[in-house]
């Protein structure tokens, strides 16, 4: 993505906190960005566009922080998956997300609506995969469900909290977090030994669309393959230097192949060269590792763009 569009969705992203989507007009967005309208109509085809993009940039950027911060960490220690949730409810409410998803839901945009379907759905998963890694493969069949309860408790009880008038009177949000983990630690406990099952993780496959599924698995993978060996360089590396530039050499593949429609292959080639060229010896095959996963990746996408 070229930075003048960047610089458009941020702009817009602004506005949008401040005024409220259906407020904003797109004449307040190019007055505010400084762009032309046939600018404006060369990136984005509507308004309800940019407001994707938007919400695709607070997304990515949630993910990609989510993720670090497990580096270093247990994936099972439920203490890093509390701390996750504490950063996504921050990221809510600096971004304003449940008032413009509010906005949404009120507008006749059928687009709109099923990202937010579509991201609800990819946020289910998500929980989903990380109790398995608190839970263990063997509570696996009954997770799903308690996945789907815990965000209903989760969402309702959050809710609940704005409801009082006054913000003195409002329960801290790391309290209503930790009272719903402690509360599904005994559901999952209680379910496992009764072996009562609503959903079968299976139908995640057919509520997330086929496409997207694969989209989302394909990131997904990139992701995870990035924060193990951000693990393995914050465990085997010591100098901090050496470690603040090869976490710079990650994030900067992580942004072109994750964030741009399409990725600058040869850019990615050369950084994997300099990765390579400077990297200790005991990262080395894992680099080599991330390096094939990227290029399966880029493969696949410009079959996609096909």
């Amino acid at each position: 993505m070229n930075k003048r569009k960047q610089h458009v969705i941020k702009h817009a992203h602004e506005l949008f906190i401040e005024k409220g989507y259906q407020l904003t007009s797109i004449q307040d967005i190019l007055e505010y960005s400084g762009i032309s309208k046939g600018t404006f109509y060369n990136y984005f085809s509507s308004k309800s566009e940019l407001l994707l993009a938007v919400f695709k940039m607070i997304h990515d950027k949630l993910r990609k922080e989510r993720n670090e911060l497990l580096i270093g960490q247990n994936p099972s220690d439920i203490s890093i998956f509390i701390k996750q949730l504490e950063l996504e409810m921050r990221f809510n409410k600096q971004n304003k997300l449940f008032s413009l998803f509010e906005e949404v839901f009120v507008s006749n945009d059928a687009e709109l609506k099923q990202y937010i379907q579509r991201f609800r759905l990819n946020n289910i998963h998500w929980v989903y995969l990380r109790f398995i890694d608190i839970f263990g493969q063997d509570n696996k069949p009954y997770l799903l469900d308690t996945t789907i309860i815990f965000s209903g408790i989760l969402h309702s009880m959050i809710r609940s909290n704005f409801m009082e008038e006054n913000a003195s009177d409002r329960v801290n949000v790391s309290e209503i977090i930790q009272y719903c983990v402690n509360r599904i630690i005994t559901i999952v406990e209680t379910v496992s030994k009764s072996g009562e099952q609503i959903f079968p993780p299976e139908c995640l496959n057919t509520w997330l669309p086929a496409r997207d599924e694969n989209e989302h698995d394909l990131k997904s993978e990139l992701l995870h393959a990035a924060l193990v060996l951000k693990n393995i360089i914050n465990k085997k590396i010591n100098e901090e230097h050496e470690q603040t530039m090869y976490y710079e050499y990650l994030e900067f593949i992580e942004d072109e192949l994750l964030q741009t429609r399409k990725p600058r292959k040869f850019l990615i080639q050369s950084t994997f060269a300099s990765f390579k060229a400077t990297s200790h010896h005991e990262i080395i095959q894992e680099i080599i590792n991330f390096e094939k996963m990227a290029e399966d990746y880029l493969q696949q996408l410009e079959n996609t763009l096909d």
